[in-house]
């Protein structure tokens, strides 16, 4: 027997859409860290990236409303990321 997944509303589906975008649009911000961040350390931020695709795909087959919330943390991890690079590695544009 296969799994089906639970009736979503059209309102959750418009937020797991929008959480999609919201994803997307951070994940450019990730590409251009180039500016600021070294070459190894871009790497491993392009990683933790891509690595929150998984998650964001689940929530939205699952619970579509709480899509948003992967591109809300990626947005927090990056800011986070660059203020340590800063003040350990002195990283400026």
């Amino acid at each position: 027997m296969s799994e089906t997944a639970p009736a979503q509303s059209p309102v959750a589906t418009a937020l797991g859409v929008i959480g999609i975008i919201l994803y997307l649009a951070v994940g450019f911000i990730y590409l251009t860290s180039g500016l600021v961040v070294p070459f190894p350390w871009l790497i491993l931020l392009w990683l933790v990236w891509l690595a929150g695709i998984f998650p964001l795909v689940r929530l939205f087959q699952r619970r579509r409303a709480w899509t948003p919330l992967p591109a809300l943390a990626a947005l927090g991890f990056w800011w986070a990321y660059l203020a340590v690079g800063e003040a350990l590695f002195g990283w400026t544009a």
